[in-house]
């Protein structure tokens, strides 16, 4: 037989706050085999449960989903490696940046071996727009490549010279 796990009955529960008393039992049916596969993975990837590893999946789909549809409001990182001796390009990326104040948050660039560097930048705003601008960073000339990564949930406001105290 396989390893035993702690709940053979999938519990549903909130990723983004995980101490949410309000839980959901569902029962799910799966052929003998991808039980198999899901105990395994649970198991090298040190989940907890099943219903961890589950609940992780799901709000993966979840999330590709909603960004998909794109008017949600996000947080992600755009991930981008490049060729830092092509001429123009951290300028050009930096440019992008400032032209999008609203939804880039910070960035942070590593220098790399054979002159690439790597640059993290974060985002928050629609799905839609956060996609417009990775797809304009990624297709940068020089750009080696890249990678958007949303996720549900959003960033409390950050203070601006118009808000702040006086």
């Amino acid at each position: 037989m396989g390893t035993q796990l702690k709940d053979p009955v999938t519990e549903m529960q909130s990723l983004t706050c995980p101490s949410a008393s309000l839980v959901s039992r569902i029962t799910m049916s799966l052929p003998q085999e991808l039980l198999k596969a899901l105990d395994d993975m649970v198991t090298q990837r040190g989940f907890d449960s099943r219903s961890q590893a589950i609940a992780d999946m799901i709000h993966q789909q979840v999330t590709a989903h909603k960004q998909k549809v794109g008017n949600d409001v996000m947080v992600g990182t755009i991930t981008l490696l490049y060729d830092r001796s092509i001429a123009n390009l951290q300028r050009q990326i930096a440019d992008l940046q400032y032209q999008n104040l609203s939804e880039v948050i910070s960035s942070l660039h590593v220098s790399l071996a054979d002159n690439q560097m790597m640059e993290v930048v974060l985002v928050q705003g629609r799905a839609c727009q956060l996609e417009k601008i990775a797809n304009q960073l990624i297709t940068l000339r020089g750009v080696i490549t890249g990678n958007l990564q949303l996720l549900t949930a959003i960033m409390p406001p950050i203070s601006s010279p118009a808000t702040a105290p006086a």
